[in-house]
């Protein structure tokens, strides 16, 4: 979802990308694959002993519940994480929410190196494309950040983390793996030009901070009802 959503909003909105093709393989290719591996030494639930065998006619591994959850739920904190952070930084340099719609054709031309923003300072060509990639850069800072909340997520099915514990010190490396490329994809000189990753201002890392939290919270509330109440509407709906 925070791949696609940026160029839904490209296309329906009229407004500049918010994360580009090459930042979009810096997260498939560079940020999810050590934390999808350290999973696989994540140790089991307590409770799975408990717990009936799948049904091999119904229950399969992708079922309409695992996409609900991950496209349609963690997927959308993520998505939100990534397009608050790309308003900030854009009103942070002038151009306000309500004005980047329908300025996708002005922002993306080569001819006009004077587009005023909404306090009327004149922005060239180039000037927008940085700004631009700044954004590209912060918003997969802020995708990285939010799949820290939902890698611990998914360590369990039904028990909270804190019962499950931190004890996969391969997925504790993922989280730490996944800090430091995102921080040297944004500082490292040269990357401006070879991938059109920009330093950013410190702030702007903390802006996915609480929608991080926040997914963290809502899938722990999530798995407590299920566990308060078992076969309920949240474990019919959302168990997978």
């Amino acid at each position: 979802m925070p791949e696609m959503l940026p160029f839904v909003a490209f296309f329906c909105l009229n407004i500049p990308l918010a994360l580009g093709a090459i930042t979009i393989l810096c997260i498939d290719f560079g940020t999810d694959m050590v934390p999808a591996i350290s999973l696989a030494y994540e140790g089991p639930e307590s409770d799975i002993m408990k717990r009936k065998p799948r049904n091999p006619r119904k229950d399969r591994l992708v079922t309409e519940k695992l996409v609900s959850i991950s496209y349609g739920q963690m997927g959308f904190f993520q998505a939100f994480a990534g397009f608050f952070t790309y308003i900030v930084i854009m009103t942070e340099n002038g151009f306000l929410p309500w004005d980047l719609y329908g300025i996708r054709a002005k922002w993306d031309s080569r001819a006009i190196n004077a587009l005023p923003d909404s306090y009327g300072q004149e922005w060239t060509y180039h000037q927008r494309k940085t700004l631009e990639y700044s954004c590209h850069t912060a918003f997969f800072v802020s995708v990285v950040l939010t799949k820290w909340a939902a890698l611990v997520c998914c360590k369990t099915r039904r028990l909270s983390v804190f019962q499950q514990g931190m004890k996969n010190h391969v997925l504790t490396f993922a989280m730490v793996f996944e800090l430091a490329l995102a921080l040297f994809l944004s500082y490292c000189p040269g990357l401006d030009r070879g991938l059109n990753m920009y330093p950013l201002k410190w702030s702007w890392w903390f802006t996915s901070i609480p929608f991080s939290i926040a997914l963290f919270c809502y899938d722990e509330l999530r798995k407590l009802v299920m566990r308060r109440l078992p076969g309920g509407f949240i474990e019919t709906e959302t168990y997978y």
